[in-house]
């Protein structure tokens, strides 16, 4: 059963909540109209060694630091200019152990709707295509124990399934959880987030669905 709420940040103050720290703070960000308002510096990114050995952990990342199990969800609107822009949500460990969802932009195609997993240092991409680029989107990443969940949703009520990932991570670890943003092969990607909520959750799988 949910237990209660871990965070709940509206952007409705002047000022973040005082869980909320930056890794890779951005140059421009502001809370304007309810919002988290950011613009992505240049070359930023989440990627470790898989594919061709590049390696990047300098994406921007608001977070809030957990023992618990929990599901964390966000509402963002990205206005991406350039190739592989992204905007969603990240858990992390460390550097060589984290998850991040996202849409990724494809100026002259199809987008990439997926995840990241990264476990001992190496990542890997699942994607589906999606025909959108200027979009309000809603994401949802559950941790349960060593499993992750990760879902999408068009308007914050019917959920889809991205991702079911193990994490090598111990059951008692400390997680940082938030809203990431990052342009790899850009920047000044404009982004608004409209809340972030973190809620804890029991050890059943089946809340991740509930």
């Amino acid at each position: 059963m949910k237990k209660g709420l871990i965070l709940y940040e509206d952007f409705g103050g002047e000022r973040l909540n005082d869980k909320l720290e930056w890794r890779c703070e951005p140059k421009k960000w502001e809370i304007s109209s309810s919002k988290l308002v950011l613009e992505t510096d240049e070359r930023t990114d989440y990627w470790q060694r898989t594919h061709y050995g590049f390696q990047a952990d300098n994406g921007h990342f608001l977070y809030a630091k957990t023992i618990k199990n929990f599901r964390m969800t966000t509402k963002v609107e990205a206005s991406p200019s350039s190739r592989y822009d992204q905007a969603g949500l990240m858990i992390r460990l460390s550097e060589d152990t984290w998850v991040k969802t996202s849409l990724e932009y494809i100026p002259d195609g199809l987008s990439k709707l997926g995840a990241v997993v990264t476990n001992r240092g190496y990542s890997d991409w699942s994607t589906q295509y999606v025909d959108c680029n200027n979009v309000q989107i809603y994401y949802r990443i559950s941790k349960i124990e060593q499993n992750c969940y990760v879902d999408f949703s068009w308007d914050g009520e019917v959920w889809n399934q991205i991702r079911i990932a193990h994490l090598h991570i111990s059951k008692n670890a400390t997680i940082q959880a938030g809203v990431y943003a990052c342009s790899p092969q850009g920047k000044e990607q404009v982004v608004r987030f409209d809340y972030l909520t973190i809620e804890e959750l029991g050890n059943d799988p089946k809340e991740a669905y509930l």
